[in-house]
């Protein structure tokens, strides 16, 4: 861990861009509740297959009017060279130099990801056709993608990305530390030198959790999800118990070095702000 307590922490709020006027509504009312923490940046997400392509590109462009920093996800599959090389230079159009680059999901039905394979292949290609302009992240999983055939295959594709060009990195999430300090001390006998920022996710709703964790591959420790489910549809005590068990996540991360957090709204900002109170921040 030693490595990334010498970089400035940043704390940022991820989006998704909203499929109706009501949603877009509710987006706006909590980017002006979680703008008063002055969070480095907020990112907006990029559905499967570029599904939300326009309403991701109209969510950031908003943000950016708003005089908000704000990164824009951009995904392989189902882009072109061109898509992307577009797309970018509308942002850039737009003074908007900070991306996040994934893989992203390859949709139900979808025979073949595009003339991008990988994640680190699209950020190669964003430093051949623009050099450094962009700050560009990419993600990581401390628990390891579900697809990966090993942790060093994992770990190997992961470095491929910090050397194609990645500035930064953002975990998936996770609720065990020890999972994302294993990680980082692997990172750095690998000799990787960049900022591993933890993705937190609050505990709201639990069945919306186990669904979540399921598909991506974040365990949920067998303590946290037995009590989870004791409390059956008790939402008032499912998010008290979630503020508790999160907050002392993060706050046992941040003492341990990490370089700030990167927190998963799902477009609510009532239990990030309880946090980030409760953290001082």
């Amino acid at each position: 861990m030693q490595s990334q307590s010498k970089f400035p922490r940043t704390f940022s709020c991820e989006f998704f861009p909203p499929q109706t006027a009501e949603g877009v509504e509710k987006l706006r009312a909590t980017r002006r509740q979680l703008a008063q923490l002055k969070p480095k940046f907020f990112s907006v997400t990029f559905g499967a297959g570029g599904s939300t392509r326009d309403r991701t590109l109209a969510t950031v462009l908003e943000i950016k009017e708003e005089g908000h920093a704000v990164a824009p996800h951009i995904s392989c599959i189902s882009s072109t060279q061109e898509s992307v090389r577009s797309l970018l230079q509308t942002y850039l159009d737009h003074g908007i130099r900070h991306l996040v680059a994934l893989r992203g999901d390859l949709p139900s039905g979808m025979a073949a990801p595009g003339e991008f394979r990988y994640a680190n292949e699209l950020v190669a290609f964003v430093r051949k056709e623009f050099g450094p302009a962009f700050h560009i992240e990419v993600a990581c999983y401390p628990e390891y993608h579900p697809q990966a055939r090993s942790a060093d295959d994992d770990l190997r594709n992961f470095k491929r990305k910090v050397e194609a060009g990645a500035d930064a990195a953002i975990t998936q999430y996770f609720y065990n530390p020890d999972a994302y300090f294993h990680f980082v001390d692997a990172c750095e006998a690998m000799g990787l030198n960049l900022p591993i920022v933890p993705g937190i996710m609050p505990i709201g709703r639990f069945s919306q959790l186990a669904r979540f964790s399921d598909n991506c591959g974040a365990e949920i420790p067998r303590w946290v999800r037995k009590k989870l489910e004791g409390y059956g549809d008790d939402t008032a005590s499912i998010r008290a118990f979630g503020l508790d068990v999160v907050t002392e996540l993060c706050d046992r991360l941040l003492k341990a070095g990490a370089p700030g957090l990167h927190f998963y709204t799902l477009n609510q900002a009532g239990l990030v702000s309880t946090i980030w109170q409760r953290l001082g921040l």
